[in-house]
């Protein structure tokens, strides 16, 4: 018999998951012809653009290029016209993402019992998660939430609602098949943030960090549905627990401010140094929640690490304070390296990313043999500031069901070997790993940056440009 209070005893799985990017990538000079094309040469533009140079993102994935009518008008657009390009270009994004996640997971629409959504760069009324669910043909009963105001720690903070949920149903001895949408929309700001930097002269880096893109997944309580007899795949995450923190008196901090061209954003000088903080009593809090560990998994670095890459120094700064190195959040750099910083999206991005193969290859040595490790934790920010953290344990070898989600060799497993299929327009306008890539290193060139593991592309000065940077910015 299973002990009581054992990992599998939620039943929370993950079934599927899914990433879907936008066509287009700008590199960093994109942000430089827009500049120039709009705006006069000052002391806070010559900055910004200098920072833009040296975040480390070596492309962020937008849903259009430089050229595209809405940031080329005489004026910034209003958000109006930014809400039309959001349903328009946007929807379809998280509805191909949704169906990737519902593909690998084996779950028809039909048979989604609730959606979880988020956005930060959206608040219409209806939401957009109810024409992904229109296009995706979930049935009227489905129950839908919506989260707002959650910014960057958006999709943890979906994945913590849906698991309570999925718990809420467990405990009516009812099945619970959850799709949990994040999608962001944010490089159609580029004009707003730019006429804010003209007018105002203060340093705002967010227009150098953020991109575009949708992430889903698939939470089961692993309860069967009435008359069926196939089994459900492997999960490929069973989720153990999570922790929930706001750090008192930071809400001007970090944010998201509405504005009629847009959403402002607000980052403060004191954001690397307060998320730095609560990370180690937050993961301490995490592992008293749980049942023991297996005694290897004791220090943070004996965890891989799915960590929200708000940018370089919110992820040089997670090493120093837990001890890590790059490789413990390698799916994070190479997320933010190839694709920037797409808030809320981002996360469930890096999950998938993580169990790549890969990946894999990159992992950091652990006790006992080298490889990516069992048990993983998901972190990420946002506005308050809030921390989300969860534990979650990784399929690796396959076998395992719906609700427990156990690790035994089998068909169908869900370790890094398999890769799951990418569609063309998953990774942008190109891969997300280069050759090198497949063959286990990740090769990273930027300013500042060298060759080898993996690596920020900034290098200690570029990472101390953009730090000495963020002790002159100005809040909103």
């Amino acid at each position: 018999m299973a002990a009581q209070n054992g990992f599998e005893d939620l039943g929370l799985s993950i079934l599927g998951l899914g990433a879907q990017y936008p066509p287009h990538d700008l590199k960093p000079e994109s942000l430089e012809i827009l500049s120039k094309r709009f705006y006069p040469e000052s002391p806070a533009m010559s900055k910004v653009l200098s920072i833009n140079r040296y975040t480390g993102i070596d492309q962020r994935s937008s849903i259009g290029t430089p050229d595209h009518p809405l940031v080329n008008q005489p004026n910034p657009p209003t958000i109006t016209e930014i809400n039309e390009i959001f349903m328009k270009e946007g929807v379809p994004l998280a509805v191909n993402a949704a169906r990737k996640a519902l593909a690998e997971a084996h779950v028809e629409a039909g048979h989604v019992t609730h959606m979880v959504s988020t956005t930060c760069t959206n608040s219409a009324n209806p939401g957009y998660d109810h024409f992904v669910a229109t296009e995706l043909g979930v049935s009227p009963n489905t129950e839908k939430v919506l989260l707002h105001g959650v910014g960057c720690s958006g999709g943890l903070a979906a994945i913590r609602t849906a698991a309570n949920l999925c718990l809420g149903h467990t405990m009516r001895r009812q099945p619970a098949r959850i799709l949990v949408v994040a999608l962001e929309i944010s490089t159609t700001l580029v004009r707003s943030e730019l006429e804010s930097i003209n007018a105002t002269q203060e340093t705002r880096i967010g227009v150098a960090l953020f991109s575009d893109c949708a992430g889903a997944l698939l939470l089961s309580n692993g309860i069967p549905f009435p008359n069926t007899t196939a089994p459900p795949p492997p999960a490929i995450y069973t989720l153990l627990g999570w922790q929930h923190h706001t750090v008192p008196s930071t809400e001007s901090d970090l944010g998201f401010d509405v504005d009629p061209l847009g959403w402002k954003v607000v980052l403060s000088p004191r954001v690397p140094q307060l998320t730095q903080s609560v990370l180690s009593p937050t993961f301490t809090s995490l592992l008293a929640s749980l049942p023991p560990l297996p005694k290897t998994y004791a220090a943070p670095a004996d965890f891989d690490w799915a960590m929200h890459p708000g940018g370089a120094t919110i992820l040089s700064g997670a090493e120093r304070a837990l001890g890590l190195a790059p490789e413990h959040m390698r799916a994070s750099y190479d997320t933010y390296i190839n694709h920037g910083n797409s808030s809320s999206a981002t996360i469930l991005s890096v999950l998938d990313r993580l169990r790549r193969k890969d990946m894999d290859a990159l992992a950091p040595p652990r006790a006992g043999g080298g490889g990516p490790k069992e048990y993983v934790v998901g972190c990420a920010f946002g506005p308050g500031i809030t921390v989300e953290m969860c534990m979650l344990k990784r399929n690796l070898m396959g076998g395992g069901g719906g609700g427990g989600g156990g690790v035994g060799v089998g068909v169908g497993g869900r370790g890094g070997m398999e890769t799951p299929p990418e569609t063309e327009s998953e990774g942008g306008g190109g891969s997300d790993v280069d050759e090198r890539s497949e063959q286990g290193e990740l090769l990273v060139e930027g300013p500042g940056g060298g060759k080898g593991g993996v690596d920020t592309g900034m290098g200690e000065d570029g990472e101390a440009f953009i730090s000495e940077a963020l002790e002159g910015v100005e809040l909103d």
